[in-house]
C-alpha cells in the first residue's frame, strides 16, 4: 500500500510539475528549429545541439568532437584566454560546457536569469570565437588520454566497447565518441578548430531552452546568435538497424577476477510504434534476468540488461561470472521461456507506472528538461514526446510487449574478456538453446 501511495504522489507531482509550467513551443529562426518550454522559475538552460555524433568523422579522427566541444571553454576565446572566461562564469556562479556522444553534441549554459545579460555573451563567444589556444589545448588532449586509459582499465567499460566494435564493425557505432589513445593522441589544436568551424552550421543544429524568458526577447537574442553562424545544408542523421546473422562469440584473453560477457542483440529505431513496447519490455526483462541469474543461480553479482534506443538502436546482456557456461545456458533458457510464454499483465502495468515515476523525478531540474528535449528532437524527430510520453504509454499493450520483444532479441553477438579456456564457445553459438545440465 506504501509502495502504491509513493508512485501515486511521484505521478501527480509530476503532472503538476508540467501544469506549473507554460506551454512549449517551437520557433524558426534563421532556418534553425528552436524548442522553447517555458520553466516556471529563474533558471535559464540553453543547450545548441550538434547532430551526427559517430557519423560526423572516421576512426583516424575518434575523439575530436569530444576535445572540440571540451575546448570551447577550456581553450579561450578570441577575446579572452581560459581564465579571464573562467573567472567571468564564476562570478555569477554560471554554468558552461560542451559534451558529446553518439548520436549528437551539446554546448549547454545555466545561470540565473537575472545574470543572463552577463553569461550570454560568454555563450555566443564561445560557439562562434572560440581560440582553441595550443598550449590549453595540450592539456585537455591529455586529459581526454587520461580518462581513455582509466576507462581502458575498467572492464566493464571494456567489454563494452569490444562488443560494439564487434557487433558493429565497419559502422560509426563501432566508434567510441571519446576517442582511442591512438587516434586522440594525433589530433592538432589546429585540425580539432576546422574540424569544429566546419561542423557548426545551421543545417546541424537545433537550439533548446528551457526558461520563463519574453519571447521577443528570446528571438532577438537568438538571432544575435545565429546570425554569426554560417548557413549550411540540412543535415539528416542516418538511421540503421543492427540484426545478428546468427549466434556469434568472440573472446579475449585478461588477467582479470572474473569473466565479463556481453551480448548484443536488435532493438526498434526510435520514432516507430514499437519503440516505447520494447522499451519497457528490455527492463521488465531487466527484472527477470536479475532475478535468474543472481538471486535463483548465484552467477553473478550485478547481471544487466538494457536497451540503447539511438540511431543504432541495440538491446544488450551482461554479466560478470566465474561460470560462463552456466551464465550463458541461464540466459538463453530464460530468453526462451520469455519467448514462449511472453510477459504478464501485471509486469506491464507495473513498469509503466514505475518508468513514468523515474521520468518524472529526473525532469525536476530545468537541465533535465532540455536533455530529454533535445534526445526527443535528434532521436524521435519528435520533441513533444517529452510532454506526451504518459499517453503515449497507455496504448502500449501486452500483445505489443510481447510481440516486439519475440521479433528483436533474436541472434546474439557475444563476446567474453577474461579466460577463454572457462567458456565453451559452442554454447554462445549454436542455434538450438542448450540444456540446463547443473
Amino acid at each position: 500500500m506504501k509502495k502504491f501511495f509513493f508512485l501515486l504522489s511521484a505521478l501527480i507531482a509530476g503532472g503538476a510539475l508540467w501544469a506549473q509550467m507554460g506551454a512549449p513551443y517551437e520557433l524558426t529562426i534563421n532556418g534553425v528549429k528552436v524548442i522553447v518550454q517555458p520553466s516556471g522559475n529563474d533558471i535559464v538552460e540553453i543547450r545548441t545541439i550538434i547532430k551526427g555524433g559517430v557519423q560526423n568523422y572516421t576512426a583516424r579522427k575518434a575523439g575530436i568532437e569530444a576535445l572540440a566541444m571540451d575546448a570551447l571553454t577550456e581553450c579561450g576565446t578570441l577575446k579572452r584566454d581560459k581564465n579571464a572566461f573562467k573567472n567571468a562564469l564564476d562570478a555569477v556562479s554560471a554554468e558552461m560546457g560542451g559534451e558529446t556522444g553518439m548520436d549528437y553534441a551539446t554546448f549547454r549554459m545555466n545561470c540565473i536569469k537575472s545574470d543572463l545579460d552577463k553569461v550570454w555573451p560568454l555563450y555566443v563567444e564561445a560557439l562562434t570565437q572560440p581560440a582553441f589556444n595550443g598550449t590549453e589545448f595540450s592539456r585537455i588532449r591529455q586529459d581526454a588520454l587520461t580518462r581513455i586509459r582509466s576507462m581502458e582499465s575498467n572492464p566493464d567499460n571494456a567489454v563494452d566497447q569490444m562488443a560494439r566494435r564487434t557487433a558493429f564493425a565497419g559502422q560509426p557505432y563501432a566508434l567510441d565518441p571519446m576517442g582511442t589513445t591512438e587516434s586522440v593522441t594525433k589530433l592538432t589544436a589546429a585540425e580539432t578548430k576546422a574540424y569544429f568551424q566546419k561542423l557548426l552550421h545551421r543545417g546541424r543544429i537545433a537550439i533548446v531552452v528551457v526558461a520563463d524568458l519574453p519571447k521577443e526577447e528570446l528571438e532577438q537574442r537568438l538571432h544575435g546568435l545565429l546570425d554569426k553562424v554560417p548557413a549550411g545544408p540540412a543535415f539528416v542523421p542516418k538511421k540503421s538497424a543492427f540484426t545478428a546473422a546468427g549466434n556469434s562469440y568472440n573472446a579475449a584473453k585478461k588477467d582479470l577476477a572474473t569473466n565479463y560477457v556481453q551480448g548484443v542483440s536488435g532493438g526498434p529505431q526510435p520514432g516507430t510504434p514499437d519503440f516505447n513496447a520494447f522499451m519497457l519490455a528490455m527492463r521488465i526483462f531487466y527484472n527477470r534476468h536479475f532475478v535468474e541469474i543472481r538471486s535463483n543461480n548465484g552467477l553473478s553479482y550485478a547481471p544487466a540488461t538494457w536497451f540503447s534506443g539511438g540511431l543504432t538502436p541495440y538491446s544488450v546482456l551482461f554479466a560478470s561470472t566465474t561460470e560462463p557456461n552456466k551464465y550463458i545456458i541461464t540466459a538463453r533458457q530464460l530468453l526462451d521461456k520469455i519467448r514462449k510464454e511472453g510477459f504478464t499483465e501485471d509486469e506491464l502495468r507495473n513498469m509503466k507506472t514505475t518508468y513514468l515515476t523515474s521520468t518524472y523525478y529526473r525532469q525536476e531540474t530545468n537541465a533535465a528538461q532540455a536533455g530529454s528535449l533535445a534526445a526527443n528532437e535528434v532521436l524521435h524527430n519528435n520533441w513533444r514526446r517529452t510532454i506526451t510520453l504518459n499517453e503515449d504509454l497507455k496504448k502500449v499493450t501486452l500483445a505489443d510487449l510481447n510481440r516486439v520483444f519475440r521479433q528483436y532479441v533474436s541472434n546474439i553477438s557475444w563476446v567474453l574478456q577474461g579466460d577463454p579456456t572457462k567458456a565453451d564457445e559452442k554454447l554462445f553459438k549454436q542455434k538450438e538453446t542448450p540444456a540446463k545440465t547443473f
